[in-house]
């Protein structure tokens, strides 16, 4: 695991994840020498949301209530969307969205599967905390991308439409407790693969000491916001 996972140093906090009220032009000091090429980021962050739909369509096609088919239908049409105006940015950049997302298309489907859960709940949990984590991860990224990274910090901005899975989650862990601690341990599991594909999107190579002094107060921020959804849920994180 990372230095960062593994222990906690002082340093100063040059870099901070944005509010999601707060899409501005603010600079991120550093981190651009740590982000990866445009093409890179806007080929993952448009192939990810893809992998959601994907892995949300699937629980739509497993799922027998109606009430929770439409729950997961609007989250998977809010990753739709998310993904759509992605690629148009990209057609826009007059670039091609397929050749820029395949590079990436074997590891995120590795990812992926990786954290597909056995049962629907388990599932469920990990749309809700990996897109969580990974969002946050692009949005903070989009501060070094000038005007394109601030349309792509507005684009995932926009609501997620992941509430209703939360609150299918909760009901099921409220009508059997053992959902608790079963999916407080798959939730801990998410976390080191999930981060695991957020450091492998900086820039190639392995980081020196500066930049990881630059980089770990982003990572304990997303964190700490993944300490939050799982609060939410009444689940340790």
């Amino acid at each position: 695991m990372f230095e960062w996972l593994k222990r906690r140093r002082p340093a100063v906090r040059t870099l901070r994840l944005r509010s999601r009220d707060d899409v501005d032009d603010t600079r991120r000091v550093g981190f651009e020498t740590l982000a990866p090429d445009i093409d890179t980021f806007l080929g993952q962050a448009a192939y990810l949301q893809l992998g959601y739909v994907e892995t949300l369509s699937e629980l739509i096609a497993s799922t027998p209530e109606l009430a929770e088919k439409g729950a997961l239908s609007r989250a998977a049409g809010a990753a739709l969307t998310k993904h759509e105006e992605l690629v148009a940015l990209i057609r826009e950049r007059g670039d091609d969205p397929t050749e820029l997302m395949l590079p990436f298309r074997e590891q995120l489907d590795v990812f992926r599967r990786g954290t597909h859960g056995a049962r629907p709940q388990e599932t469920m949990l990990t749309v809700h905390i990996t897109a969580g984590l990974l969002d946050d991860f692009y949005y903070a990224l989009s501060g070094s991308y000038g005007e394109t990274g601030r349309r792509v910090a507005r684009i995932l901005h926009a609501d997620d439409d992941r509430q209703a899975i939360v609150d299918l989650i909760a009901a099921d862990i409220a009508a059997d407790p053992e959902w608790r601690s079963l999916l407080a341990m798959w939730g801990r599991r998410l976390v080191g693969d999930t981060l695991l594909v957020a450091r492998a999107a900086l820039r190639p190579g392995p980081l020196d000491a500066e930049d990881e002094a630059t980089v770990e107060p982003v990572f304990t921020e997303l964190m700490a916001a993944h300490s939050r959804r799982m609060e939410a849920l009444g689940l340790a994180a």
